[in-house]
């Protein structure tokens, strides 16, 4: 099972210093792939698996002592929404509607945009602005035949 760790800024410097290191030894193996580099590119890797190991490990034990004090502070709601984003894993959302001539639209302001115009139509009936004028005008010309 996959966990995506939230990202912060403590984590990306020392994620990217680990990948670069990795990342020079690899090149410097692939331009002289000698015995000395060959462990040494083993060496790299073996650390920067065990500095993500132990990463995620800290992760895990924070989140486990989050959901524990949820459960002793009664807060049922957080503790269940833990449960089940561990259960469930990560679910990549696809944030994409389409506009008004079908074409796909994926930045935020343009959805809203697209939202807005689409429930303005919607409650706005046959160009009446107005749902009770709109009401009212219907119910005074159908015919009922038991009206007087």
């Amino acid at each position: 099972m996959y966990i995506i760790i939230p990202i912060t800024s403590i984590i990306i410097e020392e994620c990217l210093g680990s990948l670069g290191q990795r990342k020079r030894a690899k090149l410097q193996w692939v331009q002289d792939p000698s015995q000395s580099n060959v462990y040494n590119l083993n060496n790299v890797r073996h650390e920067v698996s065990r500095h993500f190991r132990n990463k995620k490990k800290a992760y895990l034990r924070a989140k486990i002592e989050e959901l524990e004090t949820n459960s002793k502070n009664k807060n049922i709601r957080d503790l269940y929404r833990g449960i089940n984003g561990f259960k469930k894993g990560y679910q990549p959302r696809c944030n994409i509607v389409k506009d008004e001539k079908g074409d796909l639209v994926a930045d935020s302001h343009s959805i809203v945009a697209r939202w807005r115009n689409y429930f303005s139509q919607l409650f706005s009936v046959h160009g009446v602005k107005d749902v009770g004028q709109a009401e009212i005008h219907s119910r005074t010309t159908s015919t009922c035949t038991k009206c007087p």
